[in-house]
């Protein structure tokens, strides 16, 4: 049997992957950043290079 140790970001628009040792969590789902998580609020991307999910 495997073991997962990564997923998508549960953000719909984000191409980010989480490590689920260390995710932000958020109403049972993991994101890659607190941007995501909070639904990109003022525009804010998630930081990561070459994501564009904030647009």
């Amino acid at each position: 049997m495997t073991t997962a140790t990564q997923t998508k970001c549960a953000c719909p628009s984000c191409s980010c992957v989480v490590s689920l040792s260390s995710p932000i969590e958020k109403d049972g789902k993991q994101y890659c950043s607190s941007a995501c998580a909070d639904g990109h609020p003022n525009g804010q991307g998630c930081g990561h290079t070459g994501c564009e999910c904030h647009k």
